[in-house]
């Protein structure tokens, strides 16, 4: 230990002498990271899906990117400091506090609030007002100037809570063609279905697939958001402190020079997340015992999920093509979304985001069902069966099919849904 400790101090006074939040504090952790690869973390070039429990790394990556993976893992474990960095403004110190269940890198409790302005169908996310992302806490030093937390923005006329998306199997989605994308949108409805599904295209051309509003086009500007956002570390690219709805830091609350966090610290949380595996589902072994009864249901509200229309946005089967990481390449997976938009109806009404109105949300992926308890954006729905009742706009049509089901058949499918 006291040797790992010497190394981590010498790098740290060779590198800067000031530390930052990434590799720097991390040198021990390599030895002890890499070392402690098991040989069951590498599978074979399995061209299915690669499922397993939450949290787990995929199949067949490499020893080296085991290694990121785990360094990943524990800089997105790590609790940071005022004095690394930490704030002024921010909503938690370590990554890990809002994605922990059921596993590091899934969902959390704790509520993200967001606010927006929306007039004539034009979205403002009040950047000139600090931004749409309201921190809830402080640091001791803004705490003695008499600021707990950050107001909402006097320009706002939305305001919604979110829950933190679970980050499963990202960087399979990540891999999915642009050009599959696109052929599954209907933003005119032209099969008449009442599902107008669109791509997020951003104001760079780039097509958003990551977050409630699908305003994220890559897990890298989904990583750098949540970091300035959320914990409060300025970023290589983004090396300018947030103040409080958008004014100026008061001197002396904000000790670390910028950025607070290296790019090597960013690159190894972008690649924690990448690497992170989709959620399996219950194995058939699993729902067949002790009788078939269980399976046989499964079967049926699986079918009936198609049946009702629950498919046309949730898509089970997409297909990943060339990332540059053999481990997520031509792969076969079941993550039952399009990340596209669709507009969910007034009810379910929020904040806008880019083009995404304040009732348009991307489509959440369902793998890794069975292991929530709060669904829906904001967690409002405590059952599967309330949250397909909250559903309206373009899923309208679904909700109705799914009620007039009998009760049985929606059993089916409840059953269905639980087994993801």
């Amino acid at each position: 230990m006291s040797d790992r400790k010497g190394f981590q101090e010498s790098r740290v006074r060779h590198v800067r002498p000031t530390p930052r939040l990434g590799v720097v504090f991390l040198g021990g952790i390599l030895i002890v990271a890499v070392g402690a690869c098991a040989p069951g973390d590498s599978g074979g070039n399995d061209p299915l899906e690669p499922a397993g429990e939450p949290g787990r790394p995929l199949p067949a990556l490499t020893e080296g990117e085991q290694g990121r993976f785990l360094l990943g893992r524990a800089l997105f474990e790590r609790l940071a400091t005022p004095e690394e960095g930490l704030g002024p403004l921010f909503n938690a110190a370590r990554c890990s506090a809002c994605h922990a269940e059921p596993a590091v890198g899934g969902t959390g409790f704790l509520l993200v609030t967001k606010a927006s302005r929306w007039e004539g169908g034009v979205c403002s996310e009040l950047r000139d007002q600090g931004g749409g992302n309201i921190q809830q806490r402080t640091t001791p030093a803004l705490m003695a100037l008499g600021v707990q937390s950050e107001p909402m923005p006097s320009g706002a006329t939305e305001e919604a809570r979110f829950l933190a998306p679970p980050l499963f199997g990202l960087g399979l989605l990540e891999a999915v063609p642009e050009d599959d994308l696109l052929a599954l949108e209907d933003p005119e409805d032209r099969d008449g279905d009442g599902v107008s599904g669109r791509v997020h295209r951003l104001p760079d051309g780039r097509v958003g697939r990551f977050g409630w509003k699908g305003d994220s086009p890559s897990i890298a500007h989904f990583v750098d958001t949540a970091i300035r956002f959320e914990i409060g570390l300025t970023t290589p690219d983004f090396p300018v402190e947030e103040g409080v709805n958008g004014a100026p830091l008061p001197e002396g609350v904000d000790p670390m020079p910028e950025p607070e966090i290296d790019r090597n610290g960013v690159s190894l949380l972008v690649d924690y997340i990448r690497f992170l595996a989709a959620p399996a589902r219950l194995p058939d072994s699993a729902l067949a015992e002790p009788t078939g009864d269980v399976l046989a249901q499964v079967r049926l509200g699986e079918a009936l999920f198609t049946e009702v229309g629950c498919a046309r946005c949730h898509v089970p089967e997409l297909r990943t093509a060339a990332s540059g990481t053999p481990a997520l390449d031509g792969r076969r997976i079941r993550p039952y979304t399009d990340l596209l938009l669709h507009d969910l109806g007034p009810e379910l009404r929020g904040t806008c985001g880019g083009s995404a109105g304040p009732t348009e949300y991307r489509t959440p992926p369902l793998w890794g069902l069975r292991h929530r308890d709060q669904y829906l954006h904001d967690g409002r729905a405590g059952s599967l069966d309330e949250a397909l009742s909250l559903h309206g706009g373009e899923a309208s049509r679904a909700r109705q099919a799914f009620v007039d089901l009998s009760p049985a058949e929606r059993s089916a499918l409840l059953d269905f849904l639980a087994s993801l």
